[in-house]
């Protein structure tokens, strides 16, 4: 058993001993309807001063937590007890357990404190009961005859994953035309990978108002939110279930397993502002909302994966989960909306050249590009081994080179990690481009500084040179790593290889994981004088205002 430190038994009992009994319990927190039916979330502890009637401390605790958490309640409870109490010591301690009863006798038994065994505790029952009525009285954050569907449906959509075929601005109109309720237009987030989810505005004014407030170059984060809380829309958004303060401490959410996904439900209104609750009307919308997008999905997917947003629509009747109304069903018609999405792309084409105007731009190596791969992307030059890159070949998007004598620890390759949406588009872009030709090292210089680097190229079959790393030419560790890069390229007489990998917001940040590769494409590697192209200067761009 853990004692007190000598040094805290005589700092105890240095606190003034009063003539009072102190109740002490650890209770689950239950509502009035669970305390005989289900495991508790959490348990309470409370230590009452039952001669003066007031609450001297009280924790919130883990079911889990060991008898050491009553004793840290209990110490608190006495050193700094909650107001009107003042820093005592109790000449009695009661509980109606016995284990805490022998357990308190053990630690305290230098605060000369007598502890004893009551069969029940008045004043700590009154107010377990009082905690039970405060939680029967709050309104849960779905009606319970609509939770358990609303959840299953609302995991359907996650493994659906609309997201990946359709984009924010291309929007579903989902007619119900009832509860006060005429049409929703569906706006899918994820693509981007920044927060997954679904926004159902209740007009097409609303969800163009607000996005033309996000699209606005220079607003201030003050003027997002007040945007943002004038959206009319109920939501569902989902976030991991043992979520971290520090997003790079996880993968993408698209990444995790669904058994760790947790959908969130809402409601946004100009009045109200964001409330985290459904009421009855409000989940029976969003069920018939989400089944219709699940069924749409189900039905015309093979459309929707194409590059043009078509025009469809279908109707359904869709039965509602434990109806208390005499409707069972309902029917809704949900359809795309290319022209409404034509409009929101043209929106944002305009503010991005808006935006584009203003301001000086960086330097650029002149003649190359530098849009194709993230700028926040993790880099690397090394080697995977033979079995690895058969194993590639047969799992991840593979772009072939032609017969590659395995020679040597395996093939060179430039691997290059970003978040899974902008992997996605470099890998398009590539395949857009011909495929990747050649990945090439060459010389170039910073005429105002003299700095000299050791340029990363990827040369496209189009005829493009794009630029993947800029080295400083007398950096140790890019040294080390270009000798063994020319060396393994030798081997395998130029062969070589780009790995497009995701995973860069996660624990597998640089350090992808086989799961985490998404693309691998085959190529030649080229030297300067195969290039022909010369040393590369740094030249400055300027954009007008």
């Amino acid at each position: 058993m853990t004692s007190l430190n000598r040094s805290t038994s005589r700092r105890l009992k240095k606190l003034t001993q009063i003539p009072s009994i102190w109740e002490g319990d650890r209770r689950p927190l239950l509502s009035a309807a669970e305390t005989t039916n289900s495991e508790a979330k959490g348990e309470c502890i409370l230590w009452v001063d039952g001669s003066q009637g007031i609450v001297r401390g009280m924790d919130v605790i883990s079911p889990d937590a060991g008898p050491e958490a009553i004793v840290r309640t209990l110490m608190r409870a006495m050193e700094n007890p909650h107001s009107p109490a003042k820093p005592a010591r109790p000449q009695r301690i009661v509980v109606r357990d016995r284990e805490i009863q022998f357990y308190l006798r053990g630690v305290l038994q230098d605060l000369d404190i007598a502890i004893d065994y009551v069969p029940e505790l008045p004043l700590i029952d009154e107010l377990f009961r009082s905690f039970a009525e405060i939680i029967d009285s709050q309104t849960p954050d779905l009606p319970p005859q609509y939770a358990q569907a609303l959840e299953d449906k609302a995991l359907a959509i996650w493994q659906t994953a609309p997201w990946e075929f359709i984009q924010e601005q291309q929007i579903l109109s989902i007619e119900i035309n009832k509860w006060d309720v005429g049409t929703l237009y569906a706006s899918i987030m994820g693509m981007l990978g920044m927060e997954y989810g679904i926004l159902l505005y209740r007009s097409e004014d609303s969800l163009k108002r607000f996005r033309s407030a996000v699209l606005q170059d220079g607003e201030s984060p003050a003027h997002l939110e007040e945007a943002f809380l004038k959206q009319d829309c109920l939501f569902l958004t989902f976030e991991r279930e043992d979520d971290f303060d520090d997003e790079d401490e996880f993968d993408d959410l698209a990444d995790v397993d669904v058994s760790e996904v947790t959908p969130n439900f809402g409601n946004i209104h100009p009045l109200e502002g964001l409330r985290a609750v459904l009421y009855e009307e409000e989940a029976q919308v969003m069920f018939l909302a989400l089944e219709s997008i699940c069924r749409f999905i189900r039905d015309h997917g093979s459309q929707l994966y194409s590059d043009e947003f078509p025009s469809l629509s279908h109707r359904y009747r869709i039965s509602l989960p434990k109806p208390k109304e005499s409707t069972k069903s309902v029917a809704v018609t949900i359809s795309t909306m290319p022209e409404l999405a034509a409009e929101l792309e043209e929106m944002a084409e305009v503010e991005g050249a808006e935006s584009e105007l203003d301001g000086v731009g960086s330097t650029l190596f002149h003649s190359l590009r530098d849009d194709l791969i993230p700028e926040d992307s993790f880099l690397s030059l090394g080697v995977i081994s033979w079995e690895m890159l058969e194993y590639l070949r047969e799992s991840v998007n593979y772009h072939p080179v032609g017969d590659i004598e395995q020679v040597g620890d395996g093939l060179p390759v430039v691997l290059i990690q970003t978040s899974r949406p902008k992997a996605k588009t470099v890998i398009e872009n590539l395949e857009a481009a011909g495929g990747l030709k050649a990945i090439c090292f060459n010389p170039g210089t910073d005429p105002f500084d003299g700095d000299r680097y050791d340029l990363g190229l990827l040369q496209t079959h189009n005829g493009e040179l794009f630029l993947f790393g800029e080295f400083l030419d007398d950096d140790p560790v890019h040294i080390g790593a270009r000798k063994k890069w020319n060396q393994r390229c030798k081997n395998t007489k130029g062969y070589c290889g780009l790995i497009i990998a995701k995973g860069l917001t996660g624990a597998a940040r640089g350090n992808p994981q086989l799961r985490d590769m998404m693309a691998l494409f085959e190529t030649r590697s080229l030297s300067p004088k195969d290039l022909g192209i010369g040393t590369f200067q740094l030249m400055p761009q300027f954009e007008t205002e």
